[in-house]
């Protein structure tokens, strides 16, 4: 368990913490949200001792091992399998160990082939995963992991969900990736104003609460300051009249000892949207037969590719990392020349591209004003630094140089140069890196709302389920096209690494393979029966608990409905039996979420249980 308490942090004149503290108890899973720049990262420096707070405790027991994805790559074995083994735990180096090494390692995309690989032969991409693998495999009691899905492929993000959902002790996870968050954690912690917030449930739970308490206080604070300039004017206009001399100083008194609300700072989120060109026909693109390699000797990355691009398509390219999608993607835009077949672009045919390697492509000594300018020679500075505004590089931040910018504000100048002239097409490489969760959502409305087609390069699940209708699938070794949403291409066809039977180098039951079929038959009816009893019996646990879950969120909503009718009528005494209240039902919640959450894992461990039983008898009958 770690303690937090009374955490105060600034550079300079930015606060990042004041008086803020939080409680990590045993088993909890917690998302960590806020703003890029309001502390996530600096929070997890000063668990690890990396950095210090101003003032304020961080308590955290003694042989408390942590575990954190670090950025800094350093190997020293000649193997990746031997790297990832040097994580285990002491005493811990053997068979059953290096199978567990190899099970994660494979479950973040690398190959039986991989491992006897140099880790100084990797990609970058590939070396951080690697750097995660040693986190995971060294089975620390708290995890902390800082963006961990930058650098994985949808495969690996979905075995990654399982693993953390099965995840025992604790986790602090940052990640700009709603549906990954709230599908592995049992809680979400904001850092809002300084403060930490830490409750029980998905990240809209919080947000929602946020947001209901600052109308509240606004509310509140309005009200207040009304009745403070009716006091206010009553004292002026009779502080000279001796008979209200009494009722005057009363008045003072009453002013003096009652706090003032102060107006809450706006918190500026990122609201934009595409200018779309007009265009008059149908088909915006047409791709026959494209087929590339980038030599002779390779087998193509893409082969016989054929589809075309309507005026109002949302088409997602999904697939591993190095299976060709962004090489795709440059070859539609043309900046790829094809081996065989054709793309065709229609004559109004307009596109606004955002590219993987676009930030490489701003120019470091020009300031955010500046490049949107260089877009277009029609932009003048005040268009620019509407954009600007737009894009949160208001007032002087918008001639801010590019060399200092981060990743997300350099994505943020990307977009925003997107925005100035008007197009028919999106063409969108992997947007959602380097964004908060907050510019994640507002990047998806955008996209939803633009009045024309776009073809994005994604590994979020949320995006996919979000916006793609159409999909071009690289899997299996090729590449497909898919007339579908992703949850039809989940139920309809899936990907073929998950639906292949057994991991590699699944351990062999050590039963006797002479049981005859009949024993084997009856063992496995035995074991169905059983599992559908103990599925069933926690099923109908989850369903109580969850219908009571809609009753308490029903009674919150009353409470806070009540509240602000007894704000606005200024009833200190019933907002504060109300407020009580709330609390109380607010209590039964959390531990009710709680409760759903151990069930859910108990129904997962004793899944993985008697499908592994199944499986060892299916072995034996092999």
């Amino acid at each position: 368990m770690i303690q937090i308490n009374n955490l105060d942090k600034c550079y300079g004149r930015q606060v990042i913490f004041d008086k803020a503290g939080f409680t990590l108890n045993p088993g909890e899973r917690v998302g960590l949200v806020g703003r890029n720049g309001h502390g996530k990262t600096t929070l997890f420096k000063m668990i690890l001792g990396q950095e210090h707070p101003d003032a304020g405790c961080i308590s955290i027991p003694n042989g408390y091992r942590i575990g954190h994805l670090s950025q800094h790559i350093s190997f020293s074995e000649n193997s990746v399998l031997k790297e990832a083994c040097l994580s285990l735990p002491e005493n811990e180096y053997g068979i059953d160990e290096t199978y567990k090494a190899e099970i994660i390692l494979m479950g973040l995309g690398f190959t039986l082939e991989d491992l006897t690989l140099n880790p100084l032969e990797l990609s970058g991409g590939y070396q951080v995963r690697l750097n995660l693998a040693r986190v995971l495999i060294s089975d620390p009691n708290l995890l902390l992991l800082d963006e961990p899905t930058n650098y994985l492929d949808i495969l690996s993000l979905r075995w990654l969900t399982q693993f953390l959902r099965s995840w025992k002790k604790e986790l602090i996870i940052i990640t700009h990736d709603r549906a990954f968050m709230d599908g592995v954690t049992t809680h979400t912690m904001a850092i809002h104003r300084c403060k930490l917030r830490k409750e029980a449930g998905p990240t809209e739970k919080v947000y929602q609460q946020l947001l209901m308490e600052e109308e509240i206080h606004e509310k509140t604070r309005v009200n207040d300051d009304k009745k403070r300039k009716e006091t206010e004017d009553f004292i002026n206009r009779f502080r000279a009249k001796a008979t209200k001399a009494r009722a005057v100083q009363s008045r003072i008194k009453a002013l003096q000892k009652k706090e003032r609300l102060e107006k809450l700072t706006e918190i500026k989120n990122l609201d934009f949207s595409f200018k779309s060109a007009s265009f008059t026909g149908k088909v915006l693109m047409e791709v026959n037969d494209l087929s590339f390699s980038f030599d002779d000797d390779s087998a193509p990355l893409i082969d016989g590719l054929t589809f075309s691009v309507g005026k109002k398509d949302r088409i997602a390219i999904i697939g591993k990392n190095g299976k060709g999608k962004t090489t795709l993607l440059n070859l539609l835009a043309k900046e790829l020349g094809a081996k065989t077949g054709s793309v065709r672009h229609h004559d109004q045919l307009q596109t606004a591209y955002f590219g993987q390697t676009n930030v490489n492509r701003l120019n470091l000594n020009k300031t955010v004003e500046e490049e949107i300018m260089d877009v277009h020679p029609d932009v003048g500075r005040g268009a620019a630094r509407k954009i600007c505004g737009i894009m949160m590089f208001s007032g002087d931040h918008a001639l801010k140089k590019i060399s200092v910018l981060s990743g997300g504000e350099k994505s943020r100048v990307l977009l925003g140069k997107l925005l100035v002239s008007p197009s028919n097409m999106l063409m969108l490489d992997e947007p959602t890196n380097h964004l908060d969760m907050e510019s994640n959502d507002s990047l998806v409305e955008a996209i939803d709302e633009f009045n024309g087609a776009a073809l994005i390069v994604t590994h979020s699940e949320m995006m996919l389920h979000a916006l793609a209708t159409r999909l071009i699938v690289f899997d299996d070794g090729r590449v497909t096209l898919f007339e579908g949403t992703y949850q039809d291409f989940l139920d309809r066809v899936g990907w073929k690494s998950e639906n292949e039977s057994g991991a590699p180098r699944v351990k062999k039951s050590g039963r006797n393979n002479s049981i005859n079929k009949k024993q084997l038959r009856r063992e496995r009816a035995e074991l169905l029966d059983k599992k559908s009893k103990t599925m069933s019996a926690l099923k109908k646990g989850i369903d109580a608990a969850e219908k009571e879950v809609v009753r308490l969120e029903q009674k919150i909503e009353q409470c806070n409905s009540e509240i602000r009718d007894a704000s606005l009528k200024c009833d200190v005494e019933g907002m504060k039996i109300l407020t009580k209240k709330l609390h109380d039902v607010k209590s039964r919640l959390d531990a009710l979420f709680a409760r759903l959450d151990l069930l859910r894992m108990e129904i997962e461990d004793r899944t993985r249980e008697f499908d592994e039983e199944l499986d060892n008898l299916m072995a034996v009958s092999g």
